[in-house]
């Protein structure tokens, strides 16, 4: 079954009696990973109503071209750039006709002459209305465009006919739609992925905390989801925007990733630990800021969870991949935390130099597992992201 899993599918409906089977097709697009929205002419609200699609799609359907919901009234530029494909089904006779003349008249002509993404059609009509030249000539003109069409299916039509004309099976749609995207080298895949520092609070203004910017494990993510993962970021304090297609859930101390990161371990797959996590927390934390006294200080402190040694203890287990940065014996030192953590894979990385350490835009690591190890060179991040999230392709 072909797959659309971190793909926004824009799904609209024409006002024909086929409308009907878009509910199940809204099913057979979610069954394949896609988030789906629903545009709905007029004529389409009178053989279902845009509750049901709500419903269904677990998002508002949207029906007029003027929304004064939407961002400075303008929902069709909005919905035009969210999507990824936009698959008309049904699409009439008089849709059809309107998309080949370029007419933007309504919500979803507008929205398909405004967005960038593939555009796909499921036509439904009359056996004669399909078999007409006008129909004809209209398709070839869309063809031509690059516009995809599915089927039309040949079989008893509602007015009693028989010919071609049904629309097509909604699994057949939504398979057609996955067709057009590249399968990734771990799609449908769960992946949880830590990233940025963590911040160990002294009182209510002050903690420990370090470097990391969270840019290694931000571009990992970004590199998931292109290879089809179902991905999210268990996120340190970090001025980065989220990946597109991820879920980011935000921490702030070691204890509190660590919380996450076992609520998520019953669906994972894989488990990247790329944060920066701080190896000590204060013993007590002031209710109160601490106030400027003697002139030394002494902080007790302990030790922190180890995130990455308790989900590889974890059963069932995810193929869990570990981060070393270190500023000397980089290979020694990483491999032996592989092996005494009992981590599938690990990356060590070189912080001593500043120019691919914290902060930096570029890396070069060494990626070992238990029998064998690749180098990568020196590249931006998001670079040496897709290679260490194709070498776990190849491991896992």
């Amino acid at each position: 079954m072909a797959h659309l899993f971190n793909r926004n599918v824009l799904l609209g409906v024409s006002g024909g009696i086929a409308a009907y089977k878009s509910a199940e097709l809204v099913r057979e697009l979610q069954e394949r990973g896609a988030q789906v929205r629903v545009i709905m002419t007029r004529g389409a609200q009178e053989f279902i109503t845009p509750l049901t699609l709500q419903a269904l799609s677990g998002h508002p359907v949207h029906t007029e071209l003027l929304d004064e919901r939407a961002e400075l009234g303008m929902g069709h530029i909005e919905l035009a750039r969210w999507a990824d494909l936009l698959l008309i089904a049904p699409a009439t006779a008089d849709l059809v006709a309107r998309l080949s003349a370029g007419r933007a008249d309504d919500l979803l002509s507008t929205v398909a002459l405004a967005t960038a993404a593939p555009l796909m059609l499921a036509p439904a009509m009359n056996q004669q209305m399909w078999k007409d030249p006008a129909t004809t000539a209209n398709i070839n003109t869309l063809v031509q465009r690059g516009v995809q069409i599915v089927g039309p299916a040949a079989g008893l039509q509602a007015c009693g006919d028989v010919g071609p004309g049904r629309m097509e099976a909604p699994a057949i749609i939504a398979d057609a739609a996955g067709s057009l995207f590249a399968t990734g080298e771990l799609a449908g895949k769960r992946i949880v992925i830590t990233a940025g520092p963590t911040r160990e609070a002294l009182d209510p203004v002050r903690y420990i905390s370090n470097n990391s910017s969270g840019k290694m494990g931000y571009a990992l993510a970004q590199a998931a989801v292109d290879a089809g993962a179902i991905t999210t970021i268990i996120s340190g304090p970090v001025n980065l925007a989220a990946p597109k297609h991820t879920q980011v859930l935000s921490v702030h101390s070691a204890e509190e990733m660590l919380e996450q990161s076992l609520r998520l371990l019953p669906e994972c797959d894989i488990f990247i630990a790329c944060a920066a996590v701080a190896d000590y927390r204060p013993v007590t934390i002031e209710d109160q800021k601490i106030k400027k006294g003697p002139e030394e200080v002494t902080l007790q402190l302990v030790r922190t969870p180890d995130i990455v040694a308790t989900v590889a203890k974890s059963s069932p287990k995810p193929y869990t991949v570990g981060f070393a940065a270190e500023t000397n014996d980089v290979l020694a030192y990483a491999r032996d935390k592989m092996q005494r953590k009992g981590l599938d894979m690990i990356v060590a990385n070189d912080v001593g130099d500043p120019s691919i350490g914290f902060n930096s835009d570029e890396n070069a690591v060494t990626v070992l597992w238990p029998d064998g190890q690749q180098a990568l060179e020196r590249a931006n991040k998001n670079t040496i992201a897709r290679q260490i999230v194709h070498l776990i392709a190849q491991q896992a």
